[in-house]
């Protein structure tokens, strides 16, 4: 009885280092098996593939999708040895639905996050349209010293909507139209563009796929509704021509110049004429979606492109 108290000090004392080292330990965690929180507490899902020693691979994806519109590209590249991260971008797939925060400096910050958290060096980077604004905004704000190569795939760069200084580009009303279609119903719109333009499903002679239809419907719809209307306006509106400027690293272009969503003069052979030491490769009669729809043909050009 008289050592009741001492043991009794000495579990409160032990149960408070527990606890103190518990909370040390969490405040120094901003990293789980499959999330990356940011430092405005958004929770990034991703997804890490292949072997961990392999050369780096990170892509970004469109609107309104997630990480896994690139699973036919990850699941080549890490079969081929490398190292192969993708994330949902926020408001996007499973990451964290925020209200504020849905435009371009914040996609480059969080794909900051995903990068540094994961301490990812020597990375090529590979955005998909939206995503090829968010790589080049990421570079625009955080520089190349983590990246070794870059990769525009129907890549909304350098600038989408149609401007005094931008006369080529696509109309407003392009756009106020998509929203309009997304408060009236987001799930018919997804189809549209999926059963149309996205994939060149609208041509003559088109083979449609109903399951890309499906697939491109389901990730549209895992998106937050706020995130995904806000991010017509991330996409079309910003001006990355000045973040394109410094890509100073080898970056490839690929644009279909049968794209109906990012015209290829709009994309593609506009950010060739403003990157330095560019490669611009045009897929005759390729649609937006050429990362289903020539999923062959791109792999093997990112391969090649990778091991050059």
């Amino acid at each position: 009885m008289n050592t009741a108290p001492h043991t009794l000090a000495g579990s409160l004392l032990t149960t408070s280092v527990l606890f103190a080292a518990a909370a040390a330990q969490s405040s120094r965690t901003d990293r789980s098996p499959s999330y990356v929180t940011t430092s405005d507490g958004v929770q990034i899902y991703y997804k890490d593939w292949g072997p961990r020693d392999g050369p780096v691979v990170v892509l970004s994806h469109g609107w309104p999708l997630s990480s896994d519109s690139w699973e036919s590209q990850m699941l080549f590249l890490a079969e081929q040895g490398f190292r192969v991260v993708a994330h949902d971008r926020r408001g996007h797939g499973r990451s964290s639905q925020p209200w504020e925060g849905n435009d371009m400096d914040h996609y480059a910050d969080d794909l900051a996050a995903v990068i540094e958290t994961l301490d990812l060096r020597d990375a090529t980077l590979v955005g998909f349209s939206t995503g090829g604004g968010e790589v080049a905004r990421y570079i625009g704000r955080h520089g190349t010293s983590r990246v070794k190569k870059a990769v525009l795939v129907s890549a909304v760069t350098p600038l989408m909507v149609k401007t005094p200084d931008n006369p080529t580009g696509v109309p407003i009303e392009v756009f106020d139209d998509m929203r309009k279609a997304a408060l009236e119903n987001r799930s018919q719109l997804y189809l549209d563009i999926a059963a149309g333009p996205f994939f060149g499903f609208n041509r003559p002679g088109a083979k449609v796929s109903q399951g890309l239809i499906n697939s491109f419907w389901r990730q549209g719809m895992q998106g937050g509704h706020k995130n995904t209307f806000d991010s017509i306006k991330a996409f079309s509106e910003t001006d990355l021509r000045q973040d394109v400027k410094k890509l100073d690293v080898p970056t490839l272009i690929i644009h279909g110049d049968d794209d109906q969503v990012v015209p290829i003069d709009v994309g593609g052979r506009a950010a060739h004429k403003l990157i330095d030491g560019s490669r611009l490769i045009v897929y005759e009669g390729g649609p937006h979606g050429i990362t289903d729809t020539h999923k062959d043909r791109l792999n093997n050009d990112l391969l090649s492109f990778l091991r050059e």
